[in-house]
């Protein structure tokens, strides 16, 4: 009895998993014959939390009586608002509004995917008379990513319609260069800013495998496609047109910010150094020295403040619920990224 136990709980672990594999090829031939699905996008309106913690707060805190009197006050407040509306209509102002937009930059600056699309989102109905929030966070990355990140930013530039960068943590390098498209630019005390500079680096195991008896061809059609190799021989000529290509990459980077930001000293500036908050305002590097948190709430009392992020849809590997194996290919492709030629801001 026993071992027809073990042999049927062994043919149905067999069946199991071809039936896992069957659906999991299904799967994959479904999705490409399907068209890609949407995005989603969320709006939340930020005032209306901020108005639930400071109601929640003075019901814990404050008499019955005071409370009271409170809550009535307000309820008038709002009643002789709405007569003032109705009984003139094409006088009634309508409040400003902040469009909040949060950028959390990698290496590769992939929030510009779900960016761009809250950028196309907000443009759609936004008014010169609003403005647009963005609370941004980056040390840096490639150039092309951190290129396009810049260039969505300045749609709204384009538009004419107010944009105000807001760092808390860090916004250095291409992190910076993003910021400085802004017409006004917030930091924390101790944010980190500067850091206009380009960087890359490569190994190079050629002489490891030279010693292994190993050789490595590499062959190109033209002078530079290929300056520097991991595996090679470099030469000094490639060496000479790898740091023209960094210095050139840099001399971009200061047109760039400098066209947005006329008043930096960009020759001293763009060393590659960094610089706290309250020192990145004697500079010029930013505008204002304040928290994100504390220029969002000034703007409670006088404007609707909504938050708006776009989720990008779920690849297959999540759908599936193989997210381990996604977030593994992506630390490999990461991985692969870092050890091969790059010039990153």
């Amino acid at each position: 009895m026993l071992e027809f136990l073990t042999d049927y709980a062994g043919f149905l672990l067999k069946l199991i998993s071809v039936a896992l594999v069957i659906g999991f090829l299904l799967a994959v031939i479904a999705s490409g014959k399907k068209k890609s699905q949407p995005g989603s996008l969320s709006v939340t309106k930020l005032n209306e939390g901020y108005d639930a913690m400071k109601a929640d707060l003075d019901h814990q805190l404050l008499d019955k009586k005071v409370l009271k009197d409170r809550q009535k006050e307000k309820k008038k407040k709002e009643k002789l608002e709405k007569k003032a509306q109705k009984k003139s209509p094409q006088e009634a102002v309508e409040k400003k509004r902040l469009y909040v937009l949060d950028f959390d930059g990698d290496i590769k600056a992939s929030a510009v995917a779900s960016m761009r699309e809250e950028i196309t989102a907000v443009l759609s109905v936004a008014k010169p008379s609003d403005e647009v929030v963005v609370r941004l966070e980056s040390g840096g990355g490639v150039v092309h990513g951190y290129g396009l990140a810049a260039s969505q930013l300045q749609r709204i530039r384009e538009a004419n319609i107010p944009l105000t960068v807001c760092v808390d943590k860090v916004a250095a390098s291409g992190g910076y260069m993003m910021a400085c498209v802004a017409d006004k630019i917030i930091a924390a005390p101790f944010a980190i800013l500067g850091s206009i500079g380009v960087v890359a680096q490569i190994p190079n195991v050629h002489r490891l495998l030279d010693k292994s008896l190993i050789d490595v061809e590499l062959h190109t059609a033209g002078k530079f496609k290929r300056t520097l190799t991991m595996l090679g021989e470099n030469t000094d000529e490639g060496r000479e047109k790898f740091k023209q290509d960094l210095e050139d990459t840099h001399d971009l980077f200061k047109r760039f910010v400098s066209g947005q930001r006329p008043q930096l000293d960009i020759e001293n500036i763009a060393t590659g150094d960094t610089w706290y908050g309250s020192e990145a305002l004697e500079n010029k590097l930013i505008d204002v020295v304040m928290t994100s948190d504390a220029y969002l709430v000034s703007h409670y009392g006088n404007a609707e403040v909504v938050q708006v992020v776009y989720k990008q849809p779920k690849g297959m590997a999540e759908r599936l619920g193989l997210s381990f194996f996604s977030a593994l290919e992506q630390k490999a492709v990461s991985w692969i990224g870092k050890l091969s030629q790059s010039r990153g801001y």
